[in-house]
């Protein structure tokens, strides 16, 4: 048996191509994870859901993985793909450095990177998963899969 979760990070993404001008970013994904036992020994779950990224996309499919090892390395670091409303192929790199001195800023500020289909940054976010009002939704998303 496995499990899944959903969660929504929030935040600002800045296009290399337009220093200093920010648009607002947001990804909705699903966590699902087919096996626990396979979860534990390698800490990875895939993800699929949607990459709010203007102005290269608008709702885009996206899937990956989630590394999830907060004690071991204390990471927790997303590979999300998506394809973008102009054709070309996008990922956003990022991870969560988790310290235990500051577990809600580090559990909630993922940093990333989108980079292209060459593997060159393109972007740069910041997104933070908005606990105040997602906790209680995120903890009942929670479920056996």
């Amino acid at each position: 048996m496995g499990f899944e979760f959903a969660e929504t990070m929030s935040g600002t993404v800045e296009w290399d191509a337009e220093p200093g001008k920010t648009h607002p970013f947001r990804f909705e994904v699903r966590a699902h994870a087919p096996s626990t036992r396979e979860h534990f020994a390698t800490g990875k779950a895939n993800l699929r859901g949607l990459v709010y990224c203007p102005p290269r996309a608008d709702g885009a499919d996206a899937e990956g993985v989630i590394t999830i090892r907060p004690l071991g390395q204390r990471i927790i670091r997303y590979e999300i793909s998506f394809l973008a409303d102009d054709g070309k192929r996008y990922e956003l790199v990022g991870q969560k450095d988790i310290s235990w001195r500051r577990p809600l800023q580090t559990f909630t500020t993922l940093p990333a990177e989108i980079i292209d289909e060459d593997h060159r940054r393109v972007a740069t976010c910041l997104t933070r998963f908005d606990y105040r009002n997602d906790w209680w939704s995120f903890l009942r998303s929670f479920r056996p899969a």
